[in-house]
């Protein structure tokens, strides 16, 4: 009990020594031992690094889940160490709500059949975001958190040490130089001044190996950047992944609905009113839409196939002039034998047949020949 109470008394004196120490300083009436300018460095992108990682973590954690109440249930699950329940995509919610209205409308009816066609691509991109998410999570958010509340707690546990002992050796150099004042005054003092001394030594040595332990720390910052590279670098490619099937997801969507549309408005019921023209296209960096096959008339000195809108590609010859080059922007799927299959950045011969759907071309490589989409193409002068 009489040591506890000798050890609160001293714990007290220091806490006071040290209390006394800070404010004088900050007062400008006692010196402050300084850092050197390396270690100034070191604590400075120490906090920027502390500073930055937090911001980027929150603004992940926005993106890739908008609701903050389910941000919320997400921290507070893993701060009671349990298993984060699974949650439903926006894109899988959809995809059901499409699905079960399909069933209601009909699913052999035009607007049921494209509905359940709409839904099957809204449940692929939500399972793919949900891929995208849990990749993210794991390579990229879980990295920075433990930076956080591991390698940053601890260099912020040795810095407040080292502060401390900063303060008690100060606190050691005041005293000595009180002694030594009052030592010119009066021999009696000469006691003080060799106990201050020894204080001193001691507090010099505690804070010279506190500061060499908190700049070793300082210096692994560099070896947190080089993870948090690695990681960023494997967000980058989840997300490219994601994109990338998100893309070829919708490309998909819109050839199987450009197949059938046309049956769609046939089978329309004929009571309905008229369907308002549709707004002329705007040119924008969106993906690039898949149009149907108009019917046209039979026109004289044409094929018929080419005018019914079937290719035969034997059938077709190019014309004496109006050929172009062109290069394909994107990779196309042909959907029959009458189109021609395109990969980015090859160059084509192109023309036009009088008839034709204007959003199509005649596009020949080599002996290979059929019809290609005017949006996946650049054509060249």
């Amino acid at each position: 009990m009489e040591f506890n109470v000798k050890k609160l008394a001293s714990d007290a004196g220091v806490f006071f020594s040290r209390a006394m120490q800070f404010t004088e300083e900050k007062l400008g009436q006692a010196e402050k031992t300084e850092l050197d300018a390396h270690f100034e460095n070191l604590l400075a992108r120490a906090d920027c690094t502390k500073n930055w990682t937090e911001k980027i973590l929150r603004q992940t954690e926005v993106l890739l889940q908008p609701n903050p109440s389910a941000r919320v249930e997400e921290f507070l699950y893993e701060k009671l160490d349990r298993k984060v329940p699974s949650r439903v995509t926006n894109g899988e919610l959809l995809a059901q709500y499409m699905t079960e209205a399909a069933n209601d409308f009909g699913p052999g009816t035009p607007y049921g059949k494209t509905l359940i066609k709409v839904g099957e691509t809204q449940r692929r991109l939500g399972a793919a975001e949900r891929e995208f998410i849990h990749s993210a999570s794991i390579n990229f958010l879980t990295p920075l958190r433990n930076f956080l509340e591991g390698d940053w707690r601890t260099i912020s546990k040795e810095r407040r040490i080292l502060q401390n002992r900063r303060l008690d050796l100060d606190a050691c150099k005041a005293r000595l130089k009180k002694a030594k004042a009052a030592e010119a005054k009066a021999a009696l003092w000469s006691d003080e001044v060799e106990k201050a001394e020894h204080e001193l030594r001691l507090t010099q040595t505690e804070f010279d190996r506190q500061a060499e332990v908190t700049r070793l720390l300082l210096e692994g910052i560099s070896s947190t950047h080089v993870n948090h590279l690695r990681c960023l670098h494997e967000f980058v490619e989840s997300q490219t992944n994601y994109y990338a099937q998100c893309y070829q997801f919708m490309l998909d969507l819109q050839k199987q609905l450009g197949r059938f549309s046309g049956t769609f408005v046939g089978n329309a019921d004929s009571s309905s009113p008229a369907a308002a023209p549709s707004p002329p296209a705007v040119a924008a960096a969106t993906l690039p839409a898949v149009p149907t096959i108009p019917v046209v008339p039979t026109i004289v000195g044409v094929p018929n196939t080419v005018a019914e809108g079937v290719l035969n590609p034997n059938e077709v010859k190019p014309p004496a002039s109006g050929t172009r080059k062109a290069r394909v922007l994107y990779d196309y799927e042909a959907a029959d034998s009458t189109e021609l299959a395109l990969l980015a950045d090859e160059m084509i011969t192109v023309y036009s047949l009088p008839g034709m759907d204007p959003d199509w071309l005649i596009g020949e490589r080599g002996n290979q020949k059929g019809k290609v989409p005017v949006t996946y193409l650049e054509l060249l002068s």
